[in-house]
């Protein structure tokens, strides 16, 4: 898609200075990332938030710069190229950062939202625990409260940012509170409190964003880190569902850099690479595969655009966010994944070795049609609001059920057995 037509002086300027700091990102850093000598690049994030590039999308009073979706989008799709690890350590301030945005006080915010936009503390989330992957609300991390400290108890795994990360938002239910939504809660835990890294993953890619697992034995959190404070108590189930907005959305945003960058190093080398006398650009089992890759990105750009705008707009019931925004991740991540197995395949033999980073990529890449709600979750999602929305809502236009030959047959309209 040429988007050119569709961004104003604003969003060009933007795609500049990401293009800029993602280029000044040092090979070896990615490099070392991916061979597990760099468990955690904390230099990269305090790098882009001296630049001013992360939490674009918050307000100017917390340090961002209060641009709407399709700018964080454009931004994602830049720092994509580098990879999953490095995407996913760039989002993280907007998805966690959106919780703090939405639901913290303003001491929250002043404490930590400002100093995470600025890249002066990392944070990270846990949601997965060992026992309970998709199932959030059968989650079995406890908080116990006493007086205005509560105790938390429990394990998180995958946690991109086990080792590296200041601050940590954890869902954990609180004592007392017999229905698991109601007793879901969000705290604000920084590393200091007691946070112990006990594993740390070896990944078949994303490496170097030191994920790993976890653990809380009755670690000490003051009421004043609830995220919302004492009326955050119980509010852990509508902070996790906005927070699925961000997760999903830089997922999708990040799987089009990287499916981008798959097919630039593709079609460069089909022009150059010759076979049987010519270009192999010019066999239809190669041109069809980059044909079919610009087209998949392309819908992909313009199903992302098209959410984040709606996503801004507000007037959208929460149901049809949630389906569009699980859309949006379905459809550009498994696109993503589609034009760099594409891209492989041009590449052939060598496209399998290290000699070119597809095979990174490619690595990357099949994480993030798992991580953040599998794209089978995405699915049950997708279908479940339709169908809550459609049955919902009177039938409009014109009837085209009437338009068959028979279509007043009822007696041959049969629905159950």
């Amino acid at each position: 898609m040429s988007i050119e037509s569709m961004l104003n002086d604003e969003e060009r300027a933007l795609r500049r200075h990401m293009q800029d700091f993602v280029a000044s990102v040092p090979r070896q850093l990615l490099l070392d990332m991916d061979a597990d000598k760099v468990l955690y690049p904390r230099e990269f994030v305090e790098e882009a938030g001296r630049r001013g590039l992360l939490g674009l999308r918050f307000a100017p009073q917390w340090g961002g710069a209060g641009l709407p979706w399709r700018s964080e989008l454009l931004a994602l799709e830049e720092v994509g190229v580098l990879g999953t690890a490095l995407a996913c350590l760039y989002s993280l301030v907007s998805i966690v950062g959106e919780a703090i945005h939405v639901f913290g006080t303003e001491a929250q915010k002043e404490k930590y939202l400002k100093p995470m936009i600025s890249g002066q503390i990392t944070v990270a989330e846990g949601l997965t625990e060992p026992r309970g992957g998709s199932d959030f609300f059968g989650a079995t991390t406890r908080a116990r409260r006493e007086g205005d400290t509560f105790y938390i108890s429990g394990q998180k795994r995958f946690v991109v940012g086990a080792e590296g990360a200041d601050l940590f938002l954890i869902y954990a239910k609180v004592d007392g509170i017999p229905d698991p939504k109601q007793a879901m809660s969000a705290f604000l835990v920084e590393r200091d409190f007691g946070v112990q890294v006990h594993h740390v993953y070896g990944l078949m890619g994303t490496r170097g964003g030191g994920t790993g697992r976890i653990v809380f034995k009755d670690t000490p959190v003051p009421l004043s880190n609830v995220l919302g404070g004492e009326a955050g108590i119980g509010q852990g189930s509508a902070v996790f569902h906005q927070m699925m907005i961000p997760e999903r959305m830089t997922s999708a945003g990040g799987a089009i850099g990287m499916g981008q960058a798959a097919l630039e190093i593709a079609a460069r080398y089909a022009d150059k690479r010759k076979a049987f006398g010519q270009k192999i650009r010019h066999f239809e089992g190669v041109n069809f595969k980059i044909a079919e890759s610009l087209t998949l990105l392309d819908a992909a750009r313009g199903l992302n655009y098209a959410v984040g705008q709606t996503i801004d707009s507000g007037t959208t019931s929460a149901g049809k966010v949630r389906r569009l925004v699980s859309e949006a991740k379905k459809f550009s991540t498994e696109a993503a994944w589609e034009v760099v197995n594409h891209a492989m395949q041009i590449l052939g033999g060598i496209g399998y070795t290290d000699v070119f980073p597809v095979e990174r990529l490619l690595r990357d890449v099949r994480l993030i049609t798992i991580w953040t709600g599998t794209n089978e979750i995405m699915n049950l999602v997708i279908q479940h609001e339709f169908y809550k929305e459609f049955l919902a809502t009177p039938q409009g236009g014109r009837n085209v059920e009437a338009d068959a030959e028979n279509a007043d047959a009822e007696e041959e309209k049969i629905y159950s057995d």
